[in-house]
């Protein structure tokens, strides 16, 4: 391979954009092993790797691209397991490009090398021909408690059990995997490929998963040690909390989480026909924030029939999504409202109707969801929206509302024959 095919990467298949954005099936489709071998053998094989500094758990990245380059994809992936527990996780959602691929060399004057999706296709070669990657040091007979089973809980037990540690996870939800099982979309880490069978991989190691134990409540850690003869807690009970922005209205019915939201989607199928967990996104929503979770709520939103918005404070180049995700999103109709930021959120009913002074009886609302805590589209001056005054005993009166504001929609429904199309919340924004 000469440098100029060197410096350029090996595409990856993806699902086309307009298919993808209608399904919650996995995006990216990943190598095949021609693909990967033809990758590997991009890799120049450093006599020091920055690749390896980049890595937060220093896997031997140019040792098992080797064995990749060989066509070796079991050795390449025991290789892999010496010091991760969860590669199939790690090659489709670690920041790559801030970490090992930023590191690469081949970076500076070209294309890195794809670590990130070698790393993936050994893990799902190694799963799909049984690899057996159970090895542990023999048994020592400490045991060790690990509260929560998220990515730092199923890693930590995972290198305890490897040492010989006899470990066990406590979960509090029904399902072990954490933030990979309720928090990342089925179409950026599919559930039974990838995180079922990387939880099967800790268990095979020795690990002990019990669920629905609220550590405190259900058991405290002072039993732990004292009855149950456990010598250390690990606690991993992650970042659940949401932080919302502090402004009036962000508790106004339609106002939710981007953590409940996916949460509803994601583990409670809210997206799947005939569960008792319905979610309703509306048809416009708005996403606060530019991380990788605010991707994750808005490609979400999209895939349930909505127009999506992403709201972020600052530039498109200051996104601190993964730029993967980012060029996703856009590429399936995410619209980006940059340098905007909401400073309140009006909950205000309004529709249209067929004149002016129309009495509104016993009508009901539901909200859309705003994903994370406001939203915002800019609205321009329009004529013929109806401001609903409702009275204290529940009716209302129908005036004219003219208004130059950030929006986000919410449906109304008329029980009285009142002709209403819709409704909208609006947000006040930074001048």
């Amino acid at each position: 391979m000469d440098m100029n095919e060197r410096l350029i990467r090996i595409s990856v298949r993806e699902q086309e954009p307009k298919v993808r954005a209608t399904n919650f099936e996995e995006v990216c489709l990943g190598y095949n092993e021609e693909e990967a071998v033809k990758e590997a053998s991009r890799c120049l094989n450093c006599k020091n790797p920055k690749c390896v500094d980049g890595c937060p758990v220093s896997i031997n990245i140019p040792g098992f691209i080797a064995h990749v380059k060989d066509e070796k994809f079991e050795e390449a992936a025991k290789e892999i397991a010496k010091y991760s527990a969860l590669p199939a996780v790690c090659g489709r959602v670690c920041p790559q490009e801030k970490q090992c691929e930023g590191k690469c060399v081949l970076g500076i004057k070209g294309d890195s090398v794809s670590i990130g999706k070698l790393e993936r296709l050994t893990a799902d070669w190694a799963a799909s021909h049984n690899v057996d990657l159970s090895a542990t040091e023999p048994k020592n007979g400490i045991k060790v408690a690990v509260i929560g089973s998220g990515p730092a809980g199923l890693t930590c037990a995972g290198d305890l059990a490897k040492k010989g540690y006899d470990v066990t996870i406590f979960e509090a939800l029904h399902k072990a995997g954490g933030v990979l099982e309720y928090g990342i979309p089925e179409f950026r880490l599919p559930k039974e490929k990838v995180v079922k069978n990387e939880v099967e991989n800790i268990k095979k190691l020795g690990v002990k998963i019990e669920t629905n134990v609220i550590i405190g409540r259900t058991i405290t850690i002072d039993e732990l040690f004292e009855e149950e003869g456990f010598k250390a807690v690990f606690i991993g009970s992650g970042a659940g909390l949401p932080k919302f922005m502090g402004i009036p209205g962000e508790n106004a019915n339609g106002v939710c989480s981007a953590n409940e939201f996916l949460t509803r989607v994601n583990l409670m199928k809210a997206a799947v026909e005939g569960y008792e967990t319905p979610v309703r996104a509306g048809n416009k929503v708005a996403v606060v924030g530019g991380g990788n979770v605010a991707m994750d709520a808005a490609r979400t939103a999209l895939r349930l029939g909505s127009e999506s918005h992403i709201v972020y404070r600052r530039g498109e180049s200051e996104l601190p999504a993964r730029a993967e995700e980012v060029h996703h999103a856009k590429e399936e109709g995410v619209i980006f409202d940059v340098l905007t930021n909401p400073t309140e959120i009006f909950l205000v009913q309004v529709a249209e109707a067929i004149e002016d002074g129309v009495e509104l009886m016993g009508y009901t609302t539901w909200g859309c969801i705003d994903l994370v805590s406001a939203s915002t589209a800019e609205l321009k001056k329009r004529y013929g929206f109806i401001y609903v005054d409702r009275n204290d005993d529940g009716s209302g009166t129908l005036e004219r509302y003219k208004k130059k504001s950030f929006y986000w929609y919410k449906e109304v429904i008329a029980t009285n024959g009142a002709s209403l199309k819709r409704g909208k919340s609006y947000i006040k924004n930074n001048p």
